[in-house]
């Protein structure tokens, strides 16, 4: 038995030193970028506890050998550059790894290249999944121009994205053409804001009374978008998609109990207002907004949200004034099941994120 016993922590033990070799405590790896007007530098710098696991190495600190690690240079380089995607303005720009050096401080390797383009972009951004076996891993973006640090950023399995706008006038452009488009797409994919405008919308009026709902809106959200984006004013997302869900109920409601020389539109535009534009606003945040460029950044989202709502609004109020002129009676049904079909859609949002919210 005492044989026995002692085998077994002797096995035990053996496996605890295993666990320990194999252990990694710094899953985490370091990526510079230098940008400038002909092109890039870059230095990749990893653990060789990972670089050792994508080559198939037993021992992780023999890549320590510089004469090793030149060795094995050009496989990693074909395997880390099919992981790290740089793009310029759109255009893929590869990297062309240029060395190799041993940081012994850091038990890492790091690997040099460059990157080159005609122009200097508007935007560049970074894609990198660079060690996919290990869930945990993180690498630490560092962009720089000139002597200024233009970008800092986390990247993992989760957020492997980065984009970094130039400092000149082209990176401002390709601020506002990122904004504007997001902007634009947000307000089409997201049916709760297209319903609200609608519903503003199918009691129709004069281009006076129309005008006057739709600035009310536009003033409203133009606010608390810019409150909530600088961070005066943040309520939680859990509170505000609920209030944008009852914002769509109250419409409907609105327009059904209307009655000739009562017309609250204006007032409930302007009120629910003030919340869609913080629910744009942590859209707008989840595009990562850059610090040297934030005002363009809410300008431009704005603008497209104001494009994408006046092309709904182009869109929907001459089908409901065809509608209107032809039939009084037909007016008044779609206004009655319009309003009908938009409390439901509204309530059923009410519902569903109330549920979110009490199990989040």
């Amino acid at each position: 038995m005492k044989t026995r016993a002692r085998a077994a922590w002797l096995a035990l033990l053996c496996l605890a030193g295993a666990t320990r070799a194999l252990a990694h405590d710094a899953p985490y790896s370091f990526l510079d970028l230098r940008l400038g007007p002909g092109g890039l530098d870059g230095a990749l710098t990893a653990h060789v506890f990972d670089l050792a696991h994508e080559l198939g190495v037993a021992a992780p600190d023999s890549l320590l050998d510089s004469t090793r690690a030149t060795a094995v240079a050009d496989r990693l380089a074909r395997v880390l550059g099919g992981r790290l995607r740089l793009v310029a303005d759109g255009r893929a720009v590869p990297p062309r790894w240029t060395g190799i050096a041993v940081d012994r401080d850091r038990q890492a390797l790091t690997l040099r290249f460059e990157a080159k383009w005609a122009h200097a972009p508007g935007a560049l951004d970074v894609d990198a999944r660079l060690f996919p076996y290990d869930p945990q891993h993180e690498t630490y973006l560092n962009v720089y121009q000139g002597d200024s640090l233009r970008l800092q950023a986390l990247l993992d399995h989760r957020h492997a994205h980065a984009r970094v706008y130039d400092r000149g006038a082209q990176g401002r452009w390709a601020v506002v053409a990122t904004f504007v488009g997001a902007g634009i797409q947000h307000i089409f994919l997201g049916p709760d804001h297209v319903l609200f405008v609608i519903g503003l919308l199918l009691l129709g009026g004069g281009l006076a009374r129309l005008l006057k709902v739709v600035t009310a809106f536009t003033l409203a959200h133009s606010v608390t978008l810019a409150l909530a984006t600088l961070r005066l004013v943040d309520p939680p997302a859990r509170l505000i998609e609920p209030l944008i869900a009852l914002s769509i109920v109250l419409v409907g409601v609105e327009n059904l109990r209307s009655r000739p020389g009562r017309d609250h539109r204006a007032v409930l535009a302007f009120l629910f207002g003030l919340v869609h534009g913080f629910g744009f606003a942590g859209v707008l945040r989840q595009f990562g907004l850059p610090s040297e460029a934030l005002g363009w950044s809410l300008f431009s989202f704005n603008l497209g949200v104001e494009v994408g709502q006046a092309c709904i609004v182009a869109t929907v109020a001459p089908l409901l004034g065809m509608v209107r002129d032809r039939s009084s009676s037909g007016s008044t049904l779609v206004v009655r099941y319009g309003s009908c079909a938009v409390m439901l859609a509204g309530a059923y949002w009410l519902g569903q994120r109330l549920l979110l919210a009490a199990h989040g």
